[in-house]
């Protein structure tokens, strides 16, 4: 789930007047906030650049449900704001699983700085629930701005000076030269072969300067013609570009299904360096390189 999820249908909805008690100047501190379609963008989206958000989705009608909402607000409470318990109805809220792609309850979904970064589904033992917990809050170390009780002198320490290099290539992103920013995460990759970042970023520059070039019909025209490889090659790029990975995989197997030889291999090759292009621990990826290796083999 992480990494692919479309949350943007959630955005810009009027947010909430303050619940009957509350006090907006420490509304923001609180580790358990109940989450409504409404002030999702707030709660989680904005939140989660702060601190993890821990997205509960449940319902009152189930017993399991309650149980891991008790459970998860207990360690929220411990943790003192180091991550934030939001708790989701799904029956006043449909919306919201939808969105996550929910297939059952509960399920608790990570996010951070506003992608789903884990989840799991069912009730968790007290200790497997920590252990998932810290290693939510390991994998966001240093990435976010940090815990929403900070003190008054929180961030009085300098920041870090950003890497020209890195700023250098995001300028040339913005003026549209993808050849200028690939030539300049090249070049970090070349002096450091070990950088992630830079490898991610050369990844996704590369699959942007190509899907510029494609024609808005891609779709269309391939659906049309099953048969050319070359246009469910395109048209894949298109959907990936729409936010819909999962028709844009999908597409690519089915031609592997149907191809050999020189075709088959442009389809592999295309569908791994979209792969490329999300966590490899995505559910959406795990799960097209099970029908990829069912369609090989």
């Amino acid at each position: 789930m992480a990494g692919a999820v479309d949350l943007s249908a959630l955005k810009d909805r009027p947010a909430p007047p303050p619940a009957a008690g509350s006090d907006d100047s420490s509304a923001g501190l609180a580790p358990i906030v109940d989450v409504t379609t409404a002030n999702f963008e707030a709660e989680v989206l904005q939140r989660s650049s702060q601190v993890p958000v821990i997205v509960d989705l449940g319902s009152a009608r189930s017993p399991q449900s309650a149980a891991l909402t008790r459970q998860l607000g207990q360690l929220a409470l411990e943790a003192g704001g180091a991550w934030v318990h939001a708790r989701v109805d799904v029956d006043s809220n449909p919306q919201i699983a939808q969105a996550f792609g929910v297939k059952a309850i509960p399920t608790v979904i990570a996010v951070a700085a506003g992608q789903p970064l884990a989840d799991f589904e069912g009730s968790q033992p007290d200790e497997q629930l920590r252990k998932w917990l810290e290693a939510v809050e390991q994998a966001t170390a240093g990435k976010l701005t940090g815990p929403l009780n900070a003190g008054d002198d929180a961030g009085e320490d300098e920041p870090e000076p950003e890497d020209p290099r890195f700023v250098a290539a995001e300028e040339a992103i913005d003026e549209g030269d993808f050849v200028a920013a690939e030539a300049a995460y090249q070049a970090i990759i070349d002096a450091e072969p070990s950088n992630t970042e830079a490898l991610a970023a050369l990844r996704q520059v590369r699959f942007l300067a190509r899907v510029q070039h494609v024609d808005v019909d891609a779709v269309e025209r391939a659906d049309a013609t099953p048969s050319d490889v070359t246009a469910q090659i395109e048209a894949a790029d298109v959907e990936l570009s729409q936010q819909k990975p999962e028709a844009a995989f999908a597409r690519l197997i089915a031609g592997i299904k149907k191809t050999a030889g020189d075709e088959r291999t442009q389809l592999r090759t295309r569908l791994l360096e979209l792969f490329e292009l999300f966590d490899a621990a995505d559910p959406i990826v795990v799960a097209a390189r099970r029908k990829l290796a069912s369609a090989l083999y």
